[in-house]
């Protein structure tokens, strides 16, 4: 056991289910911070949605610590991911899983980081313009997902999302293509707005969590909130009205239904409505068994043209920060 890569995502994700299959896996825990703990959101649906008798925990790494499960164990198959290996809690996250006995397996795009030599296995995945969608975050970790499904339960859909994976890159492309217009205007029309809200469920909540606290909060200083849609009536749509943008996901898995209510109310009394729906993206080559849970990977990459074209027009680039990396916290 260790940590040297190999360089082939295949590869790498059967080594994982290699030491996968020495275990006695019952339960997973997603742990993360920030945008990388978003990023296991439509894991833990899968696990949700899939699973027989394993249990999926998700939780922010340092209350992951603090909280002290107690179903945590030598049972356990614990999932960190941290894009510079250099988050300090999560990194600490890792030494307290494998000193309960636990396996753990992190993503990471820097394989020499604090991260990777805390962990027992570790998946690299690519990053940039230039990286094809299966050897991406959200791709890597639904490999390894399906992959403990089918190793603890022989669940058949490993080899659906993994052909679906491999032809993902021109969904990713015709989606963006499609999607331009729509990405442009939004710089231009909300690019003075002091609050954008988010709202999605399912496989999809993550990604307007992502959105809300990584690309409007962190990124653009824009005041925002990642609304669940089937929490919206219970609450947050007193803040509906004309003035107030939000951003409306709708995606292809069981939850739909949330999103869709959610919309028809807010379309009767608010005009700000940004509404991304998977249904108008062209699937072809995804098989149809998993596409509610390829979806929110489709409408994660739209939403990145739409952060994109915000930050241009509002001349702050997504670099840009105030305390971030550069002050003690």
């Amino acid at each position: 056991m260790g940590t040297e890569l190999v360089v082939d995502v295949k590869n790498q994700i059967k080594h994982a289910l290699e030491e996968v299959r020495e275990k006695k896996i019952e339960n997973i825990f997603f742990v993360a911070c920030g945008g990388s703990s978003a990023l296991m959101y439509p894991s833990k649906y899968v696990i949700d949605r899939e699973a027989k008798k394993i249990d999926a925990h998700l939780y922010s790494s340092n209350e992951f610590i603090h909280r002290n499960h107690s179903k945590l164990g030598d049972k356990s198959l614990v999932i960190l991911c941290s894009h510079s290996g250099n988050t300090p809690e999560t990194v600490e996250s890792a030494k307290f899983a494998r000193s309960k006995g636990a396996l753990t397996v992190s993503l990471t795009n820097e394989t020499g980081s604090p991260l990777a030599q805390a962990s027992e296995v570790v998946l690299k995945y690519e990053w940039g313009e230039e990286a094809d969608a299966f050897t991406t975050n959200y791709s890597v970790l639904y490999q390894l997902v399906f992959g403990v499904l089918k190793t603890v339960e022989n669940n058949e859909k490993f080899d659906l999302i993994e052909e679906s994976l491999e032809n993902l890159q021109p969904v990713y492309e015709k989606a963006a293509s499609q999607s331009n217009e729509g990405a442009v205007e939004f710089g231009q029309y909300f690019k003075d707005e002091k609050i954008i809200y988010t709202m999605a469920s399912g496989a999809n909540y993550g990604i307007a969590y992502s959105y809300a606290i990584c690309i409007l909060m962190e990124m653009q200083w824009v005041h925002s909130h990642a609304i669940h849609a089937g929490e919206y009536f219970h609450g947050p749509f007193e803040i509906i009205d004309e003035e107030t943008p939000f951003i409306i996901l709708l995606g292809l898995d069981e939850t739909r239904h949330l999103e869709e209510r959610a919309l028809k109310f807010s379309k009767k009394y608010g005009k700000k409505l940004v509404v991304l729906d998977a249904k108008d993206f062209d699937f072809s080559g995804i098989r149809e068994e998993v596409k509610g849970y390829i979806a929110p990977l489709v409408l994660n990459f739209v939403l990145r043209k739409y952060a994109d074209n915000l930050a241009e027009q509002r001349n702050h680039p997504l670099s840009t920060r105030r305390y971030m990396w550069k002050v003690e916290y």
